[in-house]
Protein backbone atom coordinates (compact mmCIF):
# COMPACT_ATOMS: atom_id res chain seq x y z
CA UNK A 1 0.00 0.00 0.00
CA UNK A 2 0.90 3.22 -0.87
CA UNK A 3 2.09 6.09 1.63
CA UNK A 4 0.49 9.47 -0.57
CA UNK A 5 -2.86 10.22 0.32
CA UNK A 6 -3.72 10.45 -3.40
CA UNK A 7 -3.85 7.16 -4.53
CA UNK A 8 -1.53 7.00 -7.91
CA UNK A 9 0.68 9.95 -7.14
CA UNK A 10 2.96 11.00 -10.08
CA UNK A 11 6.14 13.06 -10.44
CA UNK A 12 4.02 15.21 -12.77
CA UNK A 13 1.59 15.61 -10.42
CA UNK A 14 4.39 17.30 -8.49
CA UNK A 15 6.34 19.33 -10.90
CA UNK A 16 3.59 22.27 -10.80
CA UNK A 17 4.50 22.69 -6.50
CA UNK A 18 7.86 24.22 -7.56
CA UNK A 19 6.36 26.84 -10.42
CA UNK A 20 8.29 30.75 -9.32
CA UNK A 21 10.05 28.50 -6.42
CA UNK A 22 13.33 28.73 -5.20
CA UNK A 23 13.79 25.15 -6.23
CA UNK A 24 12.26 26.52 -9.82
CA UNK A 25 15.40 28.46 -10.09
CA UNK A 26 17.67 26.00 -8.82
CA UNK A 27 16.47 23.85 -11.28
CA UNK A 28 14.98 21.37 -9.42
CA UNK A 29 12.66 18.68 -10.97
CA UNK A 30 10.36 15.62 -9.67
CA UNK A 31 11.54 12.80 -11.50
CA UNK A 32 10.13 9.61 -9.42
CA UNK A 33 7.18 8.76 -7.32
CA UNK A 34 7.21 5.12 -5.51
CA UNK A 35 5.20 3.42 -2.76
CA UNK A 36 6.95 5.06 -0.52
CA UNK A 37 9.77 7.27 -2.15
CA UNK A 38 10.07 10.60 -3.44
CA UNK A 39 13.17 11.75 -5.93
CA UNK A 40 13.94 14.86 -7.23
CA UNK A 41 16.67 16.22 -9.95
CA UNK A 42 19.11 19.21 -9.42
CA UNK A 43 21.72 20.07 -11.66
CA UNK A 44 25.22 21.30 -10.65
CA UNK A 45 25.83 24.24 -12.31
CA UNK A 46 26.45 28.45 -12.16
CA UNK A 47 23.20 28.58 -10.15
CA UNK A 48 24.10 25.57 -7.65
CA UNK A 49 27.69 26.44 -6.91
CA UNK A 50 29.86 28.04 -3.92
CA UNK A 51 32.63 29.98 -4.97
CA UNK A 52 35.25 26.99 -5.62
CA UNK A 53 33.28 25.57 -7.91
CA UNK A 54 31.87 22.34 -5.90
CA UNK A 55 27.93 22.26 -5.32
CA UNK A 56 27.03 24.44 -2.19
CA UNK A 57 25.87 22.99 0.53
CA UNK A 58 22.69 25.09 0.91
CA UNK A 59 21.45 23.75 -2.29
CA UNK A 60 22.17 20.48 -1.10
CA UNK A 61 19.90 21.31 1.70
CA UNK A 62 17.65 23.06 -0.74
CA UNK A 63 16.98 20.23 -2.50
CA UNK A 64 16.31 18.05 0.58
CA UNK A 65 13.86 20.58 2.26
CA UNK A 66 12.23 20.98 -0.67
CA UNK A 67 11.72 17.14 -1.50
CA UNK A 68 10.82 16.13 2.04
CA UNK A 69 8.50 19.06 2.75
CA UNK A 70 6.60 18.22 -0.31
CA UNK A 71 6.48 13.80 0.28
CA UNK A 72 5.03 15.63 4.02
CA UNK A 73 2.16 17.57 1.90
CA UNK A 74 1.90 14.61 0.05
CA UNK A 75 0.78 12.22 3.02
CA UNK A 76 -1.84 14.09 4.11
CA UNK A 77 -4.97 15.80 3.42
CA UNK A 78 -4.26 19.26 1.97
CA UNK A 79 -7.54 20.78 2.60
CA UNK A 80 -7.02 19.95 6.77
CA UNK A 81 -3.09 20.42 7.19
CA UNK A 82 -0.15 21.98 6.35
CA UNK A 83 3.13 20.95 6.66
CA UNK A 84 6.11 23.18 8.05
CA UNK A 85 9.43 22.47 8.36
CA UNK A 86 10.67 21.88 12.12
CA UNK A 87 14.44 21.51 11.75
CA UNK A 88 17.11 19.89 8.92
CA UNK A 89 20.25 18.60 9.38
CA UNK A 90 23.31 17.82 6.70
CA UNK A 91 26.28 15.75 5.78
CA UNK A 92 28.38 16.45 3.23
CA UNK A 93 29.74 13.38 2.08
CA UNK A 94 31.57 14.21 -1.57
CA UNK A 95 32.27 17.04 -3.62
CA UNK A 96 30.65 17.64 -6.93
CA UNK A 97 31.68 19.76 -9.99
CA UNK A 98 29.06 19.23 -12.81
CA UNK A 99 26.20 17.17 -13.73
CA UNK A 100 22.98 16.72 -11.42
CA UNK A 101 22.38 14.95 -8.29
CA UNK A 102 19.16 13.09 -7.06
CA UNK A 103 17.84 13.23 -3.96
CA UNK A 104 15.83 10.45 -2.48
CA UNK A 105 13.05 11.07 0.30
CA UNK A 106 11.98 8.15 2.70
CA UNK A 107 10.35 8.16 5.83
CA UNK A 108 11.35 7.56 8.86
CA UNK A 109 8.54 8.40 10.95
CA UNK A 110 5.05 9.59 9.83
CA UNK A 111 3.35 10.27 13.08
CA UNK A 112 -0.13 12.56 13.20
CA UNK A 113 1.90 16.06 14.22
CA UNK A 114 5.21 15.16 12.91
CA UNK A 115 6.90 13.32 10.22
CA UNK A 116 10.50 12.73 9.91
CA UNK A 117 12.42 12.16 6.33
CA UNK A 118 15.38 10.59 5.46
CA UNK A 119 16.96 11.96 1.65
CA UNK A 120 20.13 10.81 0.45
CA UNK A 121 21.44 12.73 -2.09
CA UNK A 122 23.82 11.33 -5.06
CA UNK A 123 26.19 11.94 -8.34
CA UNK A 124 24.93 10.60 -11.30
CA UNK A 125 27.94 7.54 -10.80
CA UNK A 126 25.38 6.74 -7.76
CA UNK A 127 28.05 8.04 -4.89
CA UNK A 128 26.80 9.54 -1.90
CA UNK A 129 26.98 13.23 -1.38
CA UNK A 130 24.70 14.42 1.68
CA UNK A 131 22.77 12.60 3.80
CA UNK A 132 19.92 15.30 5.40
CA UNK A 133 16.93 14.42 8.29
CA UNK A 134 14.09 16.82 8.12
CA UNK A 135 11.39 17.08 10.31
CA UNK A 136 8.24 18.12 9.52
CA UNK A 137 5.28 19.88 12.10
CA UNK A 138 2.11 18.49 10.94
CA UNK A 139 -0.65 21.61 11.46
CA UNK A 140 -4.33 21.36 11.44
CA UNK A 141 -5.70 24.44 9.44
CA UNK A 142 -7.10 26.76 11.32
CA UNK A 143 -11.08 26.74 9.27
CA UNK A 144 -10.34 22.62 9.85
CA UNK A 145 -12.38 20.49 11.55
Amino acid sequence: MALWYKPGLTAADLQPLGKNTMGDHLGMQFVEVGPDYIKATMPVDHRTHQPMGLLHGGASVALAETVGSVASACVVNQDKFNCVGLEINANHIRGVRSGEVTATCKPLHIGGSTHVWDIQIHDEHNRLVCISRLTVAVLKKPDSK
